[in-house]
């Protein structure tokens, strides 16, 4: 059967591809000098632009904070490096593994090796982050990388493609394009790695084109992740707290808190302190510079028509404007929302929201929490507020979930030393740090046997000195 014609940018990522594979397979593994350059030419790109970087981020959100766009990106994956490079030469070095008694004399050593040729589909919400964060992991670890740029931020993706083809070799890194050809050709590239981060049902039917050619899969995908307000929680930090967590990034955040469980008898008083700190923080008027956009028309409508079903449903909706009106529109500017009284046959409750939409939901028993998240999905991210150590401890005993934050939120994701990544629908393996390098690392066990080691004995011709060895085995195992 005749194979469908492949487009000419197709036809490029293919040739790129391939010319990263092939010199992963015939260089040595990058040395540790080699891999701090490349680590210090990414630390330039990112220093020596971030004016040019924020702005395209903004001009494609419509806007976006500068100062969100520093500390939720900027930072972060200025520190990945700096932390990589700090501790790069230990991660590198094999590693002293116990060996069991029955093999002495000999020794176990773990050493790390590149795994080839690692590929990063990015998202658009994050865009500087969420690319290269897992791009210093994949070099770390030295491989060869290509990103994928999301196509609802072309002019990040643009900048981006520029900067990286003027500091590094095709073969070291590359960025590709964003049409729709190069979007669906990419997944099924036979990468040593493939991470991806993004909606559930785009991950699995990445996870499905990987799994054609059996290449390992880091799915970063999000959910919807519950705050809890435990009875002995102070109801005012917690509002406030949420409040911020909500609207960083006009909710756009795959590990936001997506609803809250709150005592029935304090739901409408939370509910209130969450609206007045929404309204302290960010104002009620569309210009606001700290307040930003939603990233295009059609995820504009989608929160509108969320909004619509739930209170045709009878849903209770706190607006400071309304999405139709005129001034917060034509900017899309989404108003901060708290819906009250939402149910379970609410759109709103079946879908990750990804805006600045907040459920609140009341419950009367300690148990109810627990019970309502583990009839879903597991979700990215779990939040829970309050002082009483014991009902903590059990609602961390009884729930799974990607991270946590305790008396606050989103935090969990920006500790260096701790992995990140979900669990089932909320997605698959972790990085960050030394989790980084090790995942994109091929940890190779290597045994050595000593000339003193008596494992001949195990040859045939098997007989009473084998029957004597086997029994002195199996009182050592």
């Amino acid at each position: 059967m005749d194979q469908p014609l492949k487009s000419p940018g197709q036809n490029a990522l293919d040739d790129a591809f391939h010319a990263m594979f092939e010199l992963s397979r015939t260089r040595p593994a990058p040395d540790l000098a080699e891999r701090l350059d490349r680590l210090a030419r990414l630390r330039a790109i990112i220093s020596d632009n971030e004016p040019r970087f924020e702005q395209a981020i903004s001009a494609d959100f419509g806007h976006r904070s500068t100062t969100e766009t520093a500390i939720a990106e900027t930072i972060l994956v200025l520190g990945e490096i700096r932390h990589a490079a700090k501790h790069l030469k230990k991660w590198m070095a094999p590693q002293r593994v116990a060996t069991a008694l029955q093999f002495m004399p000999a020794k176990n050593r773990l050493m790390p090796q590149p795994l080839g040729v690692v590929g990063i589909i990015a998202p658009w919400n994050y865009p500087l982050q969420l690319t290269l964060a897992p791009a210093v992991g994949a070099i770390a670890a030295g491989n060869r990388v290509m990103i994928k740029p999301s196509e609802l931020v072309p002019r990040f993706s643009a900048l981006l493609r520029e900067l990286i083809a003027a500091k590094f070799d095709a073969t070291e890194m590359l960025v590709t394009g964003i049409d729709d050809d190069i979007a669906k050709a990419f997944a099924a590239l036979p990468f040593d790695h493939l991470i991806f981060t993004g909606s559930t049902r785009v991950g699995r039917l990445v996870a499905e084109a990987a799994g054609r050619n059996l290449t390992p899969v880091t799915l970063e995908l999000g959910g919807k992740s519950p705050a809890i307000i435990d009875r002995s929680a102070d109801l005012a930090q917690a509002a406030e707290r949420i409040a911020y967590a909500k609207l960083v990034n006009a909710g756009q955040t795959c590990i936001a808190p997506d609803y809250v469980l709150v005592p029935e008898s304090s739901l409408q008083d939370f509910a209130e302190k969450v609206q007045g700190h929404m309204r302290r923080m960010f104002g009620t008027n569309p210009d606001n510079k700290d307040y930003t956009s939603i990233v295009s028309d059609r995820h504009y409508a989608r929160l509108q028509g969320l909004v619509a079903d739930a209170a045709a449903k009878g849903a209770r909706i706190m607006q400071a404007a309304t999405p139709d009106d005129p001034a917060w529109k034509s900017k899309r500017k989404f108003p901060p929302t708290i819906v009250v009284g939402v149910t379970s046959d609410m759109t709103i409750m079946q879908e990750e929201i990804f805006g600045p939409l907040l459920p609140v939901i009341g419950y009367q028993d300690a148990t109810e929490p627990v019970s309502y998240i583990n009839r879903h999905d597991r979700p990215l991210a779990l939040y829970w507020f309050g002082k009483d150590h014991a009902a903590r401890d059990e609602v961390l005993a009884r729930t799974v979930s990607g991270g946590v934050t305790v008396n606050d939120c989103l935090f969990h994701f920006t500790q260096i030393n701790q992995p990140m990544g979900g669990i089932g629908a909320s997605g698959t393996g972790a990085y960050h740090g030394e989790w980084g390098f090790k995942a994109l690392s091929k940890l190779k066990p290597v045994f050595y046997r000593s000339p003193l080691n008596r494992l001949a004995d195990l040859y045939p011709p098997y007989g009473a000195k084998i029957a004597r060895l086997e029994k002195l085995l199996r009182l050592m195992s």
